[in-house]
């Protein structure tokens, strides 16, 4: 179905383009010059202005070509351009059919396996006149660390209510249907500065409250649902000093709304609690990063993918993940949306690798899910 040398010898030259997050200005002029090739307007967001990154996000619409099924839905398909770092230089090798860096950065297939998946399937699509009722696809900038680039994307053209972020690991066939809701929490404790040798009795250290009060924290694995961590702390100035200050940065994540609410208040009131015992001053804040996904097995999102995958003879799996992407924001804002396992391996190490086969089943999934939502 798919044009296999085609295919990896794009992606080969896609992970090539230092893209690190907030820096895709690269990245999105090749694709814009691809997609203008293939006869495709391209609308570029001001996503970049927002969040401070050198491109915005890129939104294709491809209109329907007499569908078979007028009653067909718009379908959305998305992957990121950006990349973690170390992403410069990037230098893929291929041996056995897999596909790896040459050993000193991450390979990038997270997530440029899946525009090359996507670009093909566009392509298989335009020159096969695959019949649909209309698809979107949404190139987005700076997934990673923070999904910034799909919360600031331009949504007022939006007409897809079902949708899929192809970004996952698992094989080809797996579908996410589930993934945590995610709060960020920030503190910054007020103590008191002394003369750390002289007069410590006067101070009160910040640093203790805050290690007073992640000691009694619940983090890790809570439940099979849930998780807890503290990513980030600092404060002090010298050895000799008591610290008036300190700043911490932590996260909690579940599968339960319920239970992220009772994880992330157990959180802040240690916090509270340790720095009123010691006589400090504690600021908290709790971000909701994004919201759950819960997708049913019923959903057409779900069993359009799934239908697709058993044409192709490839096994499918429904899975959660303990990670958020851009499904996330995409589900909140009311566009049915699952994410897709790519196959690639190892993601966010420089032994990130994907095999070549599962690259071209997943360009070949989804041209097949178009298809299969387009018979109804």
């Amino acid at each position: 179905m798919i044009n296999k040398d085609r295919l990896i010898k794009e992606f080969l030259a896609l992970v090539q383009v230092a893209s690190p997050s907030g820096q895709e200005r690269a990245m999105a002029t090749l694709l814009k010059s691809k997609l203008h090739n293939l006869g495709l307007t391209v609308y570029e967001d001001d996503a970049g202005k927002q969040v401070g990154a050198t491109a915005g996000n890129l939104i294709v619409t491809i209109p329907a070509n007499s569908p078979v099924n007028t009653a067909a839905p718009v379908l959305l398909f998305s992957a990121h351009m950006d990349t973690v770092e170390p992403g410069r230089g990037i230098q893929p090798v291929i041996k056995d059919g897999v596909i790896s860096s040459a050993g000193a950065t991450v390979l990038g297939a997270d997530d440029k396996a899946g525009v090359a998946a996507i670009l093909e399937a566009i392509r298989i699509i335009l020159e096969q006149d695959i019949k649909h009722n209309g698809l979107e696809i949404i190139f987005s900038i700076w997934e990673e660390g923070g999904l910034k680039g799909i919360k600031a994307l331009d949504y007022s053209g939006i007409k897809s209510k079902i949708g899929y972020v192809l970004d996952s690991d698992g094989d080809p066939g797996t579908i996410i249907t589930a993934a945590p809701t995610h709060n960020q929490i920030t503190a910054t404790i007020k103590g008191r500065a002394a003369h750390a040798g002289q007069c410590p009795e006067d101070g009160i250290s910040a640093i203790l409250v805050a290690a007073r009060a992640i000691a009694k924290m619940n983090t890790g694995r809570i439940d099979p649902e849930t998780t807890a961590n503290i990513g980030i702390i600092r404060g002090g100035q010298a050895t000799n000093i008591v610290p008036d200050q300190a700043y911490l940065e932590a996260e909690a994540r579940s599968l339960s709304a319920a239970k992220l609410a009772t994880q992330t208040q157990q959180m802040v009131t240690v916090l509270e609690q340790e720095a009123a015992t010691a006589g400090a001053q504690v600021e908290i804040a709790v971000i909701k990063e994004y919201d759950l996904i819960n997708l049913d097995a019923t959903d057409p999102v779900v069993q359009y993918a799934v239908t697709a995958a058993k044409k192709l003879g490839l096994k499918s799996k429904l899975s959660h993940t303990g990670g958020g992407s851009d499904a996330s924001v995409l589900n909140s804002r009311g566009i049915s949306c699952a994410v897709l396992g790519i196959g690639m391996n190892k993601v966010h190490t420089v032994h990130e690798n994907i095999k070549t086969k599962h690259l071209c089943q997943v360009a070949e999934l989804v041209v097949a899910i178009v298809k299969v939502a387009n018979e109804g």
